[in-house]
């Protein structure tokens, strides 16, 4: 392969863009250092499609000087990335080292999370070896997946059409669907979450095309994963439109500036709710409301900041994005605490309607409105769970522990 002079002594320069609009240039410095700058014509756009609620400041202007960030890149871009196995395996196939975030965004540029692309701006299609840092490589030696999905459970992007067939390409871009494998450590998670998610559409929450699937069906499952028995779960992606259109997406870990690692800390479902009454319409506050008192009644105590996101249809107005990753996760973890706080508490047990009263003042909205989108969601749960769980793929003893679990809920007694 051809020898580029000084490869690994200058800076290297990926271009973000949203669709077509030039969004700026991060550039990895000889030092490691990772620089994001905002293109100057994209910042006086007074039109410019929004990259990050994070890059405004309370007013809705840029804020433009962002941190530079040593190995990782600035929180926005961190949190792009995929985390745990499925980030190590694809740096190991795409020989970039997994802690390198630049240049892991460098070999998943084309296929990201929402309408960001990446690209070198010399034209090069792959980041350099690990092993051979000095080489300019025209093509991976062999099969890399070079999407990204982010967070640690394990997920694939797919091709196709559940009811014909559903596969994984090697180069595993383009797909519109996310397929989530079973776990040997969380028995029957795939119909779990399919399950939590036919039960909120059910009780009108906004739910995207799902389903599952033999895993034995789907072809193209990489070979770590082969092994893996039972049923796939699979989504429709809601940031890929039709004839490939990408749209912008946002989680509110992205929303907060925070690394991934921090999904769990320093904001609230308080300053959520405070946020989407800001941002958003009273429709979409609704089903933040309707979304939140479902999830603690269903036992997922894991809906943290990266479980939540906004959308962009038209580039520039914020929405609730569609539901995603509902789990009743009393099925598998003790504590008995949410992710996130409602006022400042995090058992699930004090969720009254005092404290939703007192939630609706932190959060300064209208304590009328959230209360009765709270009662209306509540009824509906109550009404519908002794009948729906019959017809859900659910062991016994995840039915079991969703109904003892409810009774602890106290917005949900005595309807």
């Amino acid at each position: 392969m051809p020898k580029t002079a000084n490869n690994t002594n200058r800076p290297s320069v990926l271009e973000v863009r949203l669709g077509e609009t030039l969004v700026g240039t991060l550039t990895n410095l000889p030092n490691d250092q990772n620089l994001f700058v905002f293109d100057s014509a994209y910042v006086a756009d007074a039109d410019r499609p929004v990259l990050s609620l994070s890059f405004y400041d309370a007013y809705r202007n840029p804020i433009t000087n962002v941190r530079p960030v040593t190995r990782r890149l600035p929180p926005f871009f961190s949190n792009l990335l995929p985390e745990g196995a499925l980030r190590q395996f694809i740096a190991e196939r795409g020989e970039v080292n997994a802690q390198r975030e630049f240049f892991l965004l460098w070999l998943l540029g084309n296929d990201l999370p929402g309408a960001v692309t990446v690209r070198d701006a010399e034209g090069r299609t792959l980041p350099p070896s690990e092993k051979n840092p000095g080489e300019t490589r025209a093509r991976a030696g062999r099969d890399v997946l070079r999407f990204s999905l982010a967070g640690v459970q394990l997920k694939l992007s797919a091709i196709g059409n559940p009811d014909r067939q559903l596969s994984i390409p090697a180069s595993s871009m383009g797909g519109h669907w996310i397929v989530k494998l079973p776990s040997p450590a969380y028995p029957g998670l795939p119909e779990n979450e399919f399950s939590m998610m036919e039960f909120a559409r059910a009780i009108g929450i906004q739910v995207p095309e799902i389903g599952l699937i033999p895993l034995d069906e789907i072809p193209g499952i990489p070979e770590p994963w082969q092994q893996l028995k039972g049923n796939a779960y699979y989504i429709r992606r809601f940031d890929r439109g039709s004839h490939g259109k990408r749209i912008h997406i946002e989680d509110f870990n992205q929303l907060y500036g925070q690394f991934p690692e921090a999904k769990y800390k320093n904001y609230s479902y308080t300053n959520m709710a405070n946020d989407l009454w800001r941002l958003t319409d009273e429709t979409q506050f609704a089903e933040f409301i309707r979304r939140l008192i479902f999830n603690v009644a269903i036992g997922n105590n894991d809906m943290h900041l990266k479980n939540w996101s906004l959308i962009y249809p038209d580039g520039h107005t914020p929405l609730l994005a569609p539901a995603y990753d509902f789990v009743s996760t009393v099925r598998y973890i003790a504590d008995d605490r949410l992710a996130l706080s409602i006022a400042k508490e995090k058992s699930p047990t004090e969720l009254n309607m005092e404290l939703l009263e007192r939630f609706a003042r932190k959060a300064q909205v209208p304590s009328k409105l959230v209360l009765d989108i709270a009662r209306e969601t509540a009824n509906t749960i109550i009404s519908l769970w002794p009948a729906i769980q019959k017809n859900l793929p659910l062991d016994r003893t995840t039915r079991d522990q969703i109904t003892e679990h409810m009774k602890s809920i106290p917005i949900l007694q005595n309807r």
